[in-house]
């Protein structure tokens, strides 16, 4: 996966935190990377690699092993340079321009993919029965970057606490968690009893289907008509319109011609009433 496939990874995250930085921040300006360079390096650095750092913290590991190989720190710190700083932004138009935009998406989910099957695999070596480990880690590695996007977000001086993954989970992390799911169902033979690499390939051609799906068709979360499905009728929601529906309404007085809404006349009325008495 190095290097290409990981410089996919480091552009597509540092150009979204580019993007954020410049829409959330209270300057809303380009001055903001040039006179705080080490908060931008940090938050890059730790959206680049927080899915690691995610599930070494879920499996009790050192938190900072995913620096140990400089060379992948040496990349992303030259990809989050040229994002921010090469002469007239022509990196990051260059990495805009769409057919290189699409190619960079599609390779950021092969790499997503498999950080999901290593995450899988990785915690069923270690809690070989314990499914719900295996999904939060196969997430968390596979998802990292939007996990902690308020914990990049205050390292850049900003704060939104209604934004989340807990809140407002994106499809990339409900991707994730679908995916580790799949990988934990083929790995002890529930439902899929196909080859490893073939169902590896499935499940990699539905990641790039997805973001493709994304990038052309601007369908952002294809899974929300089905989770407002279930949501209504798992969780209350078709009962409470039931219960809407049975509930008569107040039947409304109709107010008599030029009166208020006090029910008295109004002053052009009364004005006409007494030219008529005249």
């Amino acid at each position: 996966m190095y290097p290409f496939f990981d410089m996919a990874h480091y552009i597509y995250t540092t150009i979204s935190i580019r993007e954020d930085i410049y829409q959330t921040h209270s300057s809303g300006s380009p001055n903001f990377p040039k006179k705080h360079p080490l908060s931008c390096w940090f938050a890059t650095m730790f959206s680049c690699f927080a899915g690691g750092m995610l599930a070494n913290i879920l499996l009790g590991e050192p938190i900072v092993s995913v620096f140990e190989e400089h060379q992948h720190v040496a990349l992303a710190t030259l990809v989050w340079y040229l994002i921010f700083y090469s002469p007239f932004d022509f990196f990051y138009k260059l990495c805009k321009f769409y057919p290189i935009k699409l190619v960079i998406g599609m390779m950021k989910e092969v790499q997503r993919c498999k950080k999901v099957s290593d995450g899988v695999k990785h915690a069923m070596d270690i809690y070989p029965d314990s499914y719900v480990i295996a999904v939060l880690v196969g997430t968390a590695k596979g998802a990292g970057t939007g996990v902690v996007k308020n914990l990049q977000r205050l390292i850049t001086g900003i704060w939104i606490p209604t934004s989340n993954e807990a809140l407002q989970p994106s499809f990339p992390t409900k991707l994730c968690l679908y995916g580790s799911v799949a990988f934990i169902l083929q790995k002890k033979g529930i439902f899929f009893d196909v080859h490893e690499n073939l169902f590896y390939l499935g499940v990699m051609a539905f990641f790039i289907y997805f973001k493709l799906s994304s990038l052309i068709m601007h369908i952002h979360d294809p899974a929300a008509p089905f989770e407002n499905l279930f949501s209504s009728v798992l969780f209350g929601g078709m009962l409470d319109a039931l219960k809407r529906a049975r509930t008569p309404r107040p039947a409304s007085k109709e107010k008599p011609a030029g009166a208020t809404s006090d029910g008295s006349m109004s002053n052009l009325d009364k004005s006409k009433d007494a030219k008529k008495k005249e």
